[in-house]
């Protein structure tokens, strides 16, 4: 015990650098691979040196859904509409959860309760009461929009690990359907608009923006 914890003084280890490594080893080789003897091993030390920096694997992984979550910038409310706060925080979360979507599933499955993620939280609630939001309808409104993400960076994961058309524009897949048969999805197909996973993204987002102001002070 006494050599692993001079090695992992020596090494430099804290709190923060074993979650960058964490982060960076299930982005390589995903989060099946994670294991506290594989990080000693991406950091350079015997595992029993995390111990004292980490408790046991479950303090990991809150860590690391909380360590993905503070790259995604907290929403500014400062100059600007409850609204545009939500988009931004949305849209930061998505490029965070797409620069990491192995952890997608840890996300779904973690609440990370950490000091951290819950100040983040009352700071959003705090905005969305001051706008009208009753406590319980804010606590609402930022748990579906979070899920709506999740949600959105899963499907289009296992959609682009499907095959070689598993990006592929969604009304460009229906291209091809006989249009006696099936005219409604024909003549949508042929609609000129934007169908991507992205324009789909911004259409959702709106469209749970406009459903949350209907519900302020309800």
């Amino acid at each position: 015990m006494a050599v692993s914890r001079a090695r992992g003084q020596h090494a430099g280890l804290s709190r923060d650098a074993i979650l960058e490594a964490a982060v960076r080893l299930v982005d390589r080789q995903g989060l099946a691979a994670l294991s506290m003897r594989q990080l000693g091993a991406e950091l350079g030390v015997e595992a029993m040196a995390l111990y004292h920096h980490i408790p046991n694997k479950s303090a990991l992984l809150d860590g690391m859904v909380e360590r993905v979550v503070a790259e995604a910038s907290p929403p500014d409310f400062d100059g600007s509409s409850w609204s545009e706060g939500l988009r931004a925080y949305a849209r930061s979360l998505l490029r965070a959860l797409e620069a990491h979507p192995d952890l997608v599933p840890l996300f779904m499955s973690r609440p990370a309760m950490t000091p951290r993620n819950l100040r983040a939280m009352e700071a959003m609630l705090g905005a969305l009461c001051a706008a009208g939001f009753e406590p319980r309808r804010a606590l609402d409104v930022v748990y579906s929009l979070t899920g709506f993400v999740l949600g959105h960076v899963a499907v289009q994961t296992r959609i682009e690990e499907s095959g070689p058309d598993g990006g592929a524009d969604g009304a460009a897949l229906l291209s091809g359907v006989a249009a006696d048969v099936h005219p409604l999805l024909s003549r949508a197909a042929r609609d000129d608009r934007p169908s991507g996973a992205a324009s789909r993204f911004d259409f959702a987002l709106d469209a749970l923006l406009a459903g949350f102001a209907a519900t302020r002070g309800v």
